[in-house]
């Protein structure tokens, strides 16, 4: 868990009870007021990185979330991805092993109780949509809870694409699944809609169900829907905004209203204008620079909150994560395949062949990057695009913030070799003198320097012998 200052520990240990005891609602997540690309969290700036297991925390009864939160906040990971169980996955989706959003028969537990009908389509009862099941609502608020007390965020999504018939036909609100003769439809495709007023006041209750219970939780933010952007985009679309309207209406009597996201698309897209009541605009395996440049006109949260499919190796998803955050970003969750049922602790070994990577090792470098992003004041720093700097090595990449007078700058360097080299930055700096402490960003290792009496123009920063990729802060001194 993070450091607090002394007061916010008296503070806050003092007010976070389990959600819904009875406390005052706490001001929950929000965007920083001083700069908006960025969150304030119970008084502080903040950046969230994590690495998240597959979703399933909350509704894989088999699930050991105590032992998965410990992880991540050994790790000084601070968010987790979790689904409200409006969807669910069968074994074997994706390519995925030991799936945590895949249940065992009988092991699904979601916001709806079960009648006393047999026939679900993975085991037990089917589902009555008129009543809510009381256990369910014990352990998401638990869930979450029990996150805050770690100082971990817990991103809920209430919604997924279902992509085919085969997860479509494991939902709740499947005719096939619930004893309401609600949800009468063949193609997963036309599910999420404005069109189907059955499906919808279904699904509008559910939100406002799981808000009004959350209502009190400070450490939570909404995402409407995991992928809308498969299948009929124009009617995911006009379905996605009508329940963005719906968290926002559900909230507009509350205190403190929780921050709401969308999931915009895979890599990269325009959002031309601030989407109504949305502060988070989340993006799967983003590409860095482009993804959060084209949207940073926002001035709001951009995140990358899904990677994959990229191989099962460390370095695709580190170099990822410092890329998006050192153009600006202020999100970033890795999906972790290393956490299943039985090795909640993130020790199970990724295959070959797995949508994904993680593990403990992948874990200890995104603390690295939390920690280098914590050392430096980013909500007084920007998207070094006006700063001029180069090397003299081909093939490297440069990322960068700065503030507004480039007297403090962050840089992240890339290159597309694994042969150990020495890299000569060179910036351009106004006269003074300046510190700089290179991080290694697979061990955490600092080497620190200093340039005396610049003249100013460029000045030449050299760093030690590194591998792939390295990381620097510069301040100026004097």
């Amino acid at each position: 868990m993070r450091n607090f200052t002394s007061f916010y520990v008296l503070v806050f240990m003092l007010l976070l009870a389990a959600c819904g005891q009875n406390r005052p609602q706490l001001q929950p997540l929000g965007l920083n007021p001083d700069n908006p690309h960025y969150f304030l969290f119970r008084g502080k700036p903040e950046v969230l990185i994590g690495s998240t297991e597959h979703y399933g925390a909350v509704l894989n009864l088999d699930f050991d979330y105590i032992k998965y939160l410990e992880e991540l906040d050994s790790c000084d990971l601070n968010i987790t991805r979790t689904f409200s169980g409006s969807y669910v996955e069968p074994s074997g989706a994706f390519g995925i092993v030991k799936n945590t959003l895949a249940p065992a028969p009988g092991r699904f537990i979601c916001p709806w109780a079960r009648s006393n009908e047999p026939g679900y389509a993975n085991g037990g009862n089917k589902f009555d949509l008129t009543k809510w099941d009381d256990n369910y609502f014990t352990r998401l608020k638990d869930f979450v809870s029990q996150a805050g007390k770690r100082g971990i965020i817990v991103e809920l999504d209430l919604f997924s694409n279902y992509y085919d018939t085969l997860k479509w036909n494991l939902c709740p609100m499947n005719i096939r699944n619930n004893i309401n003769n609600i949800g009468d439809y063949r193609d997963h495709n036309a599910v999420l809609s404005v069109d189907h007023t059955d499906l919808m006041e279904v699904e509008e209750k559910m939100v406002r169900k799981i808000v009004n219970e959350l209502k009190d939780c400070d450490n939570v933010y909404y995402e409407v829907c995991n992928e809308p952007y498969f299948g009929d985009t124009v009617a995911l679309r006009k379905w996605e905004k009508h329940m963005t309207a719906v968290v926002v209406d559900a909230e507009k009597d509350f205190t403190f209203r929780h921050l709401i996201s969308n999931n915009v698309a895979n890599g990269s897209k325009l959002v031309p204008e601030v989407r109504p009541g949305v502060s988070i605009y989340n993006f799967h395996y983003a590409h860095p620079p482009v993804t959060v440049g084209m949207n940073y006109h926002l001035d709001k949260v951009i995140g990358d909150n899904e990677t994959g499919f990229n191989g099962i190796g460390d370095a695709n998803y580190r170099t990822e994560a410092w890329n998006f955050m050192l153009a600006g970003g202020g999100l970033f969750n890795n999906l972790d395949y290393s956490f299943t049922v039985g090795n909640e602790d993130g020790s199970f070994v990724v295959q070959e062949g797995e949508p994904g990577g993680g593990g403990r090792s992948l874990r200890d470098q995104f603390k690295i990057l939390a920690g280098f992003m914590n050392s430096i004041d980013f909500i007084n720093m920007r998207p070094a695009d006006s700063l001029r700097m180069t090397t003299t090595e081909q093939g490297t990449t440069l990322r960068a913030l700065a503030d507004k007078r480039n007297l403090l700058i962050a840089v992240y360097v890339q290159r597309h070799d694994t042969i150990p080299a020495i890299t000569e930055l060179q910036v351009d700096l106004t006269p003074g003198s300046y510190t700089f402490v290179w991080t290694d960003t697979k061990t955490g290792k600092e080497t620190n320097g200093e340039i005396e009496y610049h003249q100013g123009g460029f000045a030449t920063i050299p760093s030690p012998v590194y591998s792939e990729d390295i990381a620097v802060r510069i301040a100026k001194s004097d």
